[in-house]
C-alpha cells in the first residue's frame, strides 16, 4: 500500500511536469485507475442541488474552492480536514480564465485532485467543477460562432477530465442598455440554454451535469429579483423540453474577484448585500427549484461573515484567492522565488500598472498571472517546504 501511495505521488509530480498532452493523459489514467479501483470517482452535484431545491434538506452552504497553485498539496490538505470534520459536499473548480494563467488543463486538474484523494484515503464522490467558462464578450461580437465553438471545446475537454459540474457565465452578454429587463438578459440566457443543451448532449450515460448560470457579472451592480426571473423565465422557455435546466444561479450582491485592494496591499471591508442574498436564494428555491443563489468572491471575507451564508440559504460559495494568497504570504515561501516572480511581473505584466497605484497594490492585482510561468518551480520545491505551506494553510484558515 505504501509503495502504491509513492508511485502515486510520483506520478502527480511528473504529470504536472512534464508538458506532453499525451504523456499527461497517460499518467492521468494511471492515477484514474487506481482512484476507481479504491472507490474513489468524480460526480455530479446535481441530485443533491435538486434535492435543496425541493426543500428536502438544508441549513449549510457548499464551498466551491479554486486552486490555482500547489493543487495537489492544497487538496490533499482539504481532504484531510473534511475527513476531520467529516464534511458532506464539497467541490474543487478552476475557471476557464485560470486554466490559462496558472497553465492547468482540466485533465491535469482534475488528477491532481484524484491524487490527493488517493494520498489521504478518501472515498466516494469528488466533485470538480469548471468556474466561471465565460464567454468573453470582446470575441462574442467579433465572431459569436468562434466563441461559443471555444467554449464547446474547453466544455467537452472538462466533462471528458472528469469535470461533472460546469458553472456558464453568459452574464457578461447581459446588456442594461436595454430598456426591457428580458431584453437586457436575451443573449445571456441564449448562450446559457444553447451550451446546457450542448452538454447535455455530450455528458456521460448515467450522469448529469450539474450546471449553474449566471445573472450578474461579479464586480458590477448588484442583481435583483427581477433579473433573476427574467433569465429564468427565459431559460426555461429556450431550452428543448425536457432537458435538465440549470442547477444553481449565481448573482451579484457586491463582492469582487480577489477582492479591493487598499494602498499597503491589504484588503478593505465590502459590504456584502446579505438580503440580496437571501432574497435572490429564497426566490430560486421556491419558484425555480434551484439549489439557491452562488456567492463568487468570497473568500477574501472576514471569517465571522461565513455564518451569514448559511442563513441565508446561499447554495453554494466561491473560494480562490485567499488560497492563493495562503501561498504566497506563507513563511514557507522561499523568498528568493518570490523575488523571481515579482520581478517576472515587472517586466511581464507592466501593461497592467496603474499611475495611481502602489508597488503593493500592483504585485497583489497581478501575481496569479505568475503562477503558470513558475508552476514547476512551485512544485519542484522541496516536499518539506510544500507540506508547511499546506499545513500552515490548514491550520490557519480551513476551518473556517
Amino acid at each position: 500500500m505504501e509503495r502504491e501511495l509513492l508511485d502515486i505521488e510520483r506520478t502527480a509530480i511528473e504529470l504536472v511536469m512534464n508538458d506532453d498532452m499525451s504523456k499527461k493523459r497517460q499518467l492521468a489514467k494511471k492515477i484514474s485507475d487506481v482512484a476507481t479501483r479504491k472507490g474513489i470517482y468524480p460526480s455530479s452535484i446535481y441530485s443533491l442541488y435538486k434535492a435543496l431545491g425541493k426543500g428536502k434538506f438544508g441549513g449549510f452552504t457548499v464551498p466551491a474552492i479554486n486552486l490555482r497553485s500547489m493543487t495537489y498539496d492544497l487538496a490533499r490538505s482539504i481532504f484531510r480536514v473534511a475527513k476531520r470534520n467529516n464534511s458532506g459536499a464539497f467541490v474543487f473548480e478552476i475557471a476557464r480564465s485560470e486554466i490559462g494563467y496558472t497553465n492547468q488543463s482540466p485533465i491535469e486538474f482534475a488528477s491532481m485532485v484524484l491524487a490527493a484523494a488517493l494520498m489521504e484515503d478518501y472515498l466516494g464522490p469528488v466533485f470538480i467543477q469548471g468556474d466561471h467558462f465565460q464567454v468573453n464578450s470582446a470575441q462574442y461580437k467579433e465572431n459569436s460562432a468562434k466563441e461559443i465553438r471555444g467554449l464547446e471545446a474547453l466544455i467537452e475537454d472538462a466533462i471528458d477530465s472528469g469535470f461533472y459540474n460546469i458553472d456558464i457565465d453568459s452574464s457578461t452578454l447581459v446588456d442594461i442598455s436595454k430598456p426591457d429587463l428580458k431584453e437586457q438578459q436575451l443573449l445571456n440566457y441564449g448562450v446559457c440554454a444553447r451550451l446546457t443543451e450542448f452538454i447535455r448532449r455530450i455528458e456521460p450515460k448515467g450522469v448529469t451535469v450539474s450546471v449553474g448560470g449566471e445573472i450578474g457579472e461579479i464586480g458590477h451592480q448588484n442583481s435583483s429579483p427581477e433579473d433573476l426571473r427574467a433569465f429564468m423565465e427565459g431559460l426555461r422557455n429556450t431550452l428543448d423540453n425536457g432537458l435538465a435546466g440549470v442547477s444553481k444561479i449565481s448573482v451579484q450582491t457586491g463582492t469582487t474577484h480577489g477582492g479591493v485592494v487598499l494602498p499597503d496591499g491589504s484588503i478593505a471591508q465590502i459590504d456584502l448585500d446579505f438580503n440580496t442574498l437571501s432574497k435572490l436564494s429564497e426566490i430560486a428555491r421556491k419558484e425555480y427549484g434551484l439549489a439557491g443563489a452562488v456567492q463568487h468572491g468570497a473568500s477574501t471575507l472576514p471569517s465571522q461573515a461565513f455564518h451569514k451564508f448559511v442563513e441565508c440559504g446561499t447554495a453554494e460559495v466561491h473560494l480562490a484567492t485567499e488560497f492563493q494568497n495562503m501561498i504566497y504570504e506563507s513563511e514557507h515561501f522561499p523568498l528568493d522565488l518570490k523575488k523571481s516572480i515579482y520581478e517576472w511581473l515587472k517586466v511581464n505584466a507592466a501593461n497592467e500598472a496603474k499611475k495611481d497605484e502602489t508597488e503593493e497594490q500592483f504585485f497583489y492585482k497581478t501575481r496569479k498571472k505568475a503562477l503558470g510561468p513558475f508552476k514547476k518551480e512551485i512544485m519542484n520545491l522541496p516536499q518539506q517546504t510544500r507540506d508547511e505551506i499546506a499545513g500552515e494553510a490548514r491550520a490557519l484558515r480551513f476551518s473556517i
